[in-house]
């Protein structure tokens, strides 16, 4: 990677000179990205220089003393952030859209469940309880529910489990009528994970591309029929 730093005193100009920078690399067709140490937080607000800096790199990483952030320019699937979030627990706040992840609801009145359920409640939760599912008003036992129930489907809509899109295998893992095992793209017979968190594969992506290892492989010498494992570090 080419990279450059710009340094100086406060208000020595060097975000305009970042930007102006990224501005000329990107008339040259050369994709940039940015980063940028600060001594607070930094947000998305126009007028700052988180905003100036995305709009012209479209990436930018912002690190602080107490906290570190990345942004983006468009729209990112979830999924794909995973493997830079590296936990072990995902919690979502908001995202009704998302219907490879199972939900706990919070309503302001019951008819709000009609809406928000979609048959991936796991429990509603505070004041106001949802029809026919657990009602929790404890933080530590809600924690426990989705210790234990938890689940993130891959979202690739693949169909390779036998049904429409993710949407109705995780319908059925909520209502106990399937588990997270049916879900092929997450069993796969070929495994590739980044920092930790498994990088899904429908089975067609799967078969090309053990296909296209193996077929590379086979002009290495020593190689024989059998598992194979590779690890990229760094």
């Amino acid at each position: 990677m080419i990279a450059v730093s710009i340094v100086g005193f406060k208000k020595t100009g060097k975000t305009t000179l970042a930007v102006a920078l990224g501005e000329e690399l990107a008339r040259r067709g050369i994709r940039a990205a940015a980063a940028k140490f600060t001594h607070h937080g930094e947000t998305d607000v126009e007028g700052t220089d988180s905003h100036r800096l995305r709009k012209v790199y479209g990436k930018v990483a912002f690190l602080g003393s107490e906290s570190s952030s990345v942004f983006w320019e468009g729209p990112r699937f979830l999924a794909d952030l995973l493997p830079i979030l590296d936990a072990d627990v995902l919690v979502v706040e908001g995202g009704k859209h998302l219907r490879w992840l199972p939900r706990v609801l919070l309503l302001r009145k019951l008819a709000d469940a009609g809406e928000l359920e979609q048959g991936l409640a796991l429990a509603s939760y505070g004041e106001v309880a949802g029809y026919d599912m657990p009602h929790v008003i404890d933080v530590a036992a809600l924690a426990d529910l989705i210790l234990e129930r938890g689940f993130a489907l891959p979202g690739l809509d693949c169909g390779s489990c036998g049904r429409e899109d993710c949407a109705s295998l995780a319908r059925e893992i909520v209502a106990g009528k399937a588990t997270l095992a049916d879900c092929r793209a997450a069993r796969a017979e070929v495994e590739v994970s980044v920092a930790g968190q498994s990088v899904a594969m429908n089975s067609f992506v799967q078969q090309v591309f053990s296909g296209a290892l193996r077929g590379m492989l086979k002009e290495f010498k020593g190689y024989a029929p059998g598992p194979i494992e590779i690890r990229i570090k760094g």
